[in-house]
């Protein structure tokens, strides 16, 4: 075969296009370890951040000992139990909620965060004094503008102030709806009350800037200036998650366990 022919410049193309993709193949399994432990030590990262426990001056050689003081459960959202025989660092929630076997449709009314499917279980997190709940960490999720925001909330051991909130996933508009991944927003949070005096999740952001006499002022927070679909998208994504389709019935429960002392 003639080396300038159009038969070897496509064989030679060819050969080229295999070694390159074994390259690409292999390299892809052999970095799939670290990129997996990296993913594992950003949402500790986060959940760290969520604790308290994790701030600018920690160092990432001390995620795993800081996590050492989180307590982590696997709940069952029906019931509000926890699920002792799962392993908290084996549940792939985001699977979970796109199986049928293990998620549940939810009804388009009530699908205020708009996820469409809700998984049986999920994963919460505790920062303890000993056997004293300081901070539960609740995992959320929900509609945004453009993307489906991952974040989370904690809550105070009165199951009502919240003391961190943010988002660790998100892909809005940088610089408008992306602002909810901001120190300003999340600052906000900070001591609002997620809570109402009869139990209902009603912390919201408003557009403009909270009225610091209004009697409702506790449960609001600042919006951002052009984004308001994605600020409604956190108002209802929260309200969903605290409400009874979401951690209501575990947040009972555990309320009952607190009071009991």
């Amino acid at each position: 075969m003639h080396k300038d022919s159009i038969a070897g410049t496509l064989c030679v193309a060819a050969a080229v296009c295999v070694v390159c993709s074994v390259f690409v193949s292999t390299t892809a399994v052999m970095l799939k370890p670290l990129q997996d432990e990296n993913k594992r030590l950003d949402m500790r990262k986060n959940i760290l951040i969520a604790a308290g426990l994790y701030d600018e001056d920690s160092k990432k050689s001390e995620i795993n000992s800081l996590f050492e003081q989180i307590d982590s459960k696997v709940i069952d959202l029906a019931t509000g139990e926890y699920v002792d025989n799962v392993n908290p660092e084996e549940f792939d929630q985001r699977k979970a909620a796109k199986d049928p076997k293990q998620s549940k449709k939810i009804d388009s009314k009530e699908d205020i965060a708009g996820i469409k499917r809700r998984s049986d279980r999920r994963i919460v997190y505790f920062k303890r004094d000993g056997d004293k709940v300081e901070r539960v960490i609740l995992p959320v999720y929900g509609k945004g503008l453009w993307s489906t925001m991952y974040g989370f909330i904690a809550l105070d051991s009165d199951l009502n102030t919240v003391k961190s909130f943010g988002f660790y996933d998100q892909a809005e508009t940088p610089g408008l709806g992306g602002e909810v991944d901001s120190d300003k927003f999340k600052k906000n949070w900070v001591d609002k009350k997620a809570f109402d005096e009869q139990g209902a999740p009603v912390i919201a952001v408003i557009k403009g800037t909270v009225d610091k006499t209004n009697p409702n002022a506790v449960h609001q927070i600042d919006g951002i200036s052009g984004a308001t679909i994605t600020c409604d998208g956190v108002s209802r994504l929260v309200q969903f998650w605290l409400g009874e389709k979401g951690y209501g019935k575990f947040l009972e429960k555990l309320q009952a366990e607190i009071d009991k002392g």
